[in-house]
């Protein structure tokens, strides 16, 4: 391991930072957007909203969870213990930057067979999650298995991560633009048994 000072790390702390967020807005640049807004309808039109992503994936969508429960929506995260059967009327979010996450791809699968729809968030839009959802939106990050540094020079899937966490929020700020229910009553949603 390489000795370092403390102004040493911060400057590499400052420059790495600064790397994620210039990926990301790069990113951010090549997003369809008009794809990307035909996610609006389909949370607009289910009777119930079910999230599913493995890993980190998996924990920014439990953040997207939480804005839409704050909206008013009936959430839930794919897996807990408290978590409905899936049905017709229903929607189910599902990320994976591959789209061959197993069990999201069988998670997927359920989904249409019980009637439900589903959108994917995935780097690829011909995987086999892809050719499950009713609509596909493509975040051009790399994959997890993309050890390469033409897209990202972040470890892993963590540029596909950090995107879903900030288009989920964007789509969030839409709805809540859309809604137009002050902030106010969007509190009274939020936990208070912390």
């Amino acid at each position: 391991m390489i000795q370092t000072n403390h102004q040493d790390l911060a400057g590499f702390l400052q420059t790495n930072l600064a790397l994620i967020l210039e990926e990301n807005r790069k990113l951010a640049d090549e997003i369809h957007y008009s794809e990307a807004a035909k996610i609006i309808p389909f949370i607009r039109e289910a009777e119930r909203i079910f999230l599913v992503g493995a890993g980190r994936s998996g924990l920014a969508l439990h953040s997207a969870a939480m804005r839409l429960m704050h909206l008013g929506l009936s959430v839930f995260i794919v897996g807990e213990t408290t978590t409905p059967a899936i049905r017709e009327g229903d929607l189910l979010i599902a990320a994976s930057g591959s789209g061959t996450t197993s069990s999201i791809v069988k998670a997927a699968d359920k989904a249409v067979g019980a009637g439900a729809k589903v959108v994917a968030l995935s780097t690829s839009a011909t995987s086999p999650l892809a050719t499950l959802a009713a609509h596909v939106v493509v975040v051009p990050a790399a994959e997890k298995q993309d050890h390469g540094t033409s897209v990202s020079k972040q470890y892993a899937g963590s540029l596909f991560e950090q995107a879903i966490l900030l288009l989920t929020d964007a789509i969030f700020l839409t709805l809540w633009n859309m809604d137009k229910t002050p902030a106010e009553e969007l509190w009274k949603r939020h936990a208070n048994l912390e």
